[in-house]
């Protein structure tokens, strides 16, 4: 049985044009001889009838004291109506379908309720509906406990639900669809000569989404990456392939050809303080003090750099004020600078390659834009810079990198 799993996301059903388009890519891909399993999102964004953060704004302005398990029970019905109305444009175009919800389709999490982590998945219910010839509409970003409450998976959940679902059944691949034709080289709102990516290793991906590129949830693509599932993100309303993400070693799979591209893009997150803290001279437990204080309080770090005289991190900008509090009440004077944004630089292809830092430095440097820290892994080098120069700082480097160049 050759398996394909489609996600659409909320942006893809919101419109009664969008939804047309859905059917065509199921339409598609069933006359390429797949059984096509299909993963929802809730219907439109926030402000809309059954967005989901609509439904979270309802409870606020009706009490606001709903439980975790019970609200669980009302997030989920974003998803449903999404499902059922597409079976039901299904049905009308002579295609059958049915619709599972998280649970019914086997994906069995554990109970912390907003938030679950997948257990299990037994696809029984889903393979046999599929050997029916039947579309299986699937409710994304839930699934249930071994009790039988209903879970959901966190935000992305549904991009979750389609890769988890994939490696459970075997596919051949997912798909998930989006407003956008791929993933880009930057974030287009930013820089206007950002290009769509052929083709993507799961770690660079994995890196991109967890630093800002908000194209696939990092869980989903972990998940795709240890079942070693090929995943494509694509256009709800193109034709166009968008971007194939597989295995690095996969990446270049024809004999003779190298990879020579050492950055594959520029992703960013904005809304970070910068902290600094000094020490005392001869006293070097400072850094245990502040980051067991930040654990204790639940106050996430990122981006730490520690010498034996100081130490100097980053929060979102609004556990700043708390976390500024905190230091000060333990004795300590920090210097705080809000409103900075952290920068990532890219690529599969830089590790142990020469230069790659010194190309940044000299970029930025060239337009005046100070790194307040910086910091490097195999696969991605991060600064950080002022909020006012995030824009100019994204430009520059994606030109230091002709990533505009196909």
């Amino acid at each position: 049985m050759r398996i394909l799993v489609q996600k659409f996301g909320g942006t893809s059903l919101s419109t009664a044009n969008a939804r047309n388009e859905v059917i065509q890519h199921i339409k598609r891909e069933l006359q390429q001889g797949y059984h096509v399993v299909v993963v929802v999102s809730a219907m439109g964004r926030k402000g809309e009838p059954y967005a989901t953060d609509t439904l979270l704004d309802w409870i606020d302005r009706n009490g606001g004291a709903l439980p975790k398990r019970e609200l669980d029970m009302l997030l989920g019905c974003g998803e449903t109506i999404s499902a059922a109305t597409l079976c039901s444009l299904l049905e009308e175009a002579g295609i059958p379908a049915s619709v599972l919800s998280g649970g019914q389709a086997g994906i069995v999490t554990d109970d912390r309720y907003g938030d679950a982590s997948i257990a299990e998945i037994k696809p029984t219910r889903v393979l046999d509906l599929l050997a029916q010839r039947k579309v299986v509409i699937v409710t994304g970003f839930q699934g249930v406990t071994p009790q039988g409450d209903v879970t959901t998976l966190g935000r992305g959940g549904s991009d979750t639900s389609a890769t988890a679902l994939g490696a459970a059944l075997r596919a051949e691949i997912v798909d998930i669809y989006t407003d956008v034709d791929g993933i880009l080289t930057a974030d287009p709102k930013v820089e206007p000569d950002a290009r769509p990516i052929a083709r993507v290793s799961f770690a660079e991906i994995c890196n991109m989404a967890s630093n800002g590129a908000k194209v696939v949830h990092p869980r989903a693509v972990e998940i795709a990456m240890q079942a070693n599932l090929p995943v494509r993100v694509r256009s709800t309303f193109s034709s166009g392939e968008g971007t194939l993400v597989v295995a690095s070693d996969a990446l270049y799979p024809a004999p003779g050809i190298v990879n020579d591209r050492f950055v594959t893009g520029i992703a960013h997150v904005t809304g970070i303080t910068q902290i600094r803290v000094k020490g005392e001279a001869g006293r070097y437990d400072m850094p245990v003090d502040v980051f067991k204080a930040m654990a204790k309080r639940q106050i996430s770090v990122d981006f730490i750099n520690v010498n034996p005289a100081s130490v100097a991190y980053t929060v979102f900008d609004r556990e700043a004020e708390r976390a500024v509090r905190l230091l000060r009440e333990m004795g300590y004077e920090p210097q705080a600078l809000p409103g900075c944004a952290k920068i990532s630089v890219i690529g599969g292809g830089m590790n142990g390659v020469p230069g790659i830092m010194a190309r940044i430095v000299e970029a930025l440097t060239e337009q005046d834009i100070a790194i307040l820290q910086s910091a490097d892994s195999n696969a991605t080098i991060w600064v950080l810079v002022k909020g006012a120069d995030l824009i100019a700082a994204v430009r520059t480097l994606h030109a230091a990198f002709e990533l505009h160049r196909g």
